[in-house]
């Protein structure tokens, strides 16, 4: 079989934990196996290198931040192949230009645009463990860019696809999927299997344990994908196409705090704004989620929407340099909010979800700000101070922690 591994930060953050992993992967190397790991940066590691840069320039450049970050992963490659050799087994350690790692040029959140693998098999086939830094690719202009947070999920999956592997296995400091992040609620249940969908909704709606890019991947090129605990040998939860729990009506609460609400008070009401407004926004690369839009009054209306709070002050740049264009009364923003969501394909075919839902946060007496919804999730935004208390009364409305519902 040709497995390809992913371990995160928190797997390989010293030299005991990189020891431990080494073992890990030399143990499904002895069974036979090919195997290619992707690794993260150790531990703090990438936060640290922010905090140096910081130190530097407030506002240092996207490229050279890429130059700089990307180091973080090739510190930990070569580590794991030093530890690996140490052990007694060949191994070598290939960065995103060796790998010929091919992305597009947006630095800070390039995507994946195609993978040389000849390199990787001609490693494989002198019976080399490869492994490959994640986060990272090479744009046309042959500099280093990364993936955006999350991004060596992705690098893993793109490799999985394009060298066709039998299994990518995602390495985390959890043993697998749980209906609700276990920090959050202390009686979350791990699932043994996952829809790509999903798992998919999870992972954009706050969801921590796979970076959504990693999850399209998997789905479009339906790699087997199983998220597993590099701590503890436990089973981890299998994402594939369609599952058995699909029958369930909710099968996870997924909680985000990294979001911010803006509100443009008193544009025109008339046809034509919102696109003008979005379509700014989408040219400046931001993101948006649940949208809101009053009712017209004095030839005037609100249109409220959240971004990611990272992307807040570039949001709010871009209104107010077309102020003159929109001619708003005022713009509004707050930060202190969270998108509480809960995701099951059951819930298309079953009235009464959202009911439920709101009846949990009213018997909390927690207020709903905004409110999104689609065939597989429904988001509500409350105060940031309510979110973990929603999830949990939620969580239990729909008695998440029983394999029988």
């Amino acid at each position: 079989m040709l497995i390809v591994k992913k371990f995160g930060g928190s797997s390989v953050a010293n030299a005991e934990r990189v020891k431990n992993v080494a073992n890990r992967i030399v143990e499904s190397y002895k069974e036979g196996n090919d195997v290619v790991v992707v690794l993260s940066a150790q531990g703090d590691t990438t936060d640290d290198l922010i905090a140096k840069a910081e130190e530097i320039n407030p506002n240092p450049s996207k490229r050279e931040m890429d130059m700089l970050l990307a180091t973080g992963e090739q510190q930990s490659v070569a580590l794991m192949a030093m530890a690996i050799h140490a052990l007694g087994v060949p191994a070598i350690s290939l960065n995103a230009s060796q790998c010929k790692i091919a992305s597009s040029s947006n630095y800070g959140n390039a995507r994946i645009k195609n993978i040389n693998s000849e390199r990787i098999f001609n490693e494989l086939d002198r019976k080399n463990i490869v492994i490959i830094t994640g986060f990272q690719g090479i744009n046309k202009f042959g500099d280093v860019t990364t993936l955006g947070r999350g991004g060596s999920d992705t690098s893993a999956v793109a490799l999985a696809a394009k060298l066709n592997a039998d299994l990518c296995e995602i390495y985390t400091d959890v043993d697998g999927v749980y209906t609700c992040d276990p920090r959050i609620v202390k009686k979350a249940r791990k699932l043994k299997e996952i829809s790509y969908d999903e798992m998919l909704e999870l992972a954009s709606l706050g969801a921590k344990v796979l970076h959504n890019r990693s999850v399209e991947l998997a789905k479009k090129y339906n790699v087997n994908l199983v998220v597993r605990s590099s701590l503890t040998n436990a089973e981890g939860t299998i994402v594939k196409e369609g599952s058995a729990v699909e029958r369930m009506l909710v099968n996870g609460v997924a909680v985000d705090k990294d979001v911010s609400r803006i509100a443009i008070i008193g544009v025109k009401n008339e046809p034509g704004i919102a696109f003008k407004l979005f379509s700014m926004l989408a040219k400046a690369k931001i993101s948006v989620d649940i949208i809101l839009q009053s009712i017209g009054r004095d030839d005037k209306k609100d249109i409220s929407f959240t971004v990611a709070s990272t992307d807040l002050n570039d949001a709010l740049k871009v209104m107010e340099n077309n102020k003159d264009r929109f001619a708003y009364e005022k713009i509004d923003h707050d930060d202190n909010v969270a998108k509480v969501s809960i995701v099951g394909s059951g819930m298309a075919t079953n009235a009464g979800v959202a009911a439920t839902m709101f009846e949990a946060l009213y018997n909390e007496n927690i207020n709903i700000r905004m409110i999104s919804t689609s065939e597989i999730k429904i988001s509500v935004l409350v105060d940031k101070n309510d979110a973990d208390r929603a999830a949990n009364a939620i969580h239990d409305k729909f008695m998440l922690e029983s394999e029988v519902r």
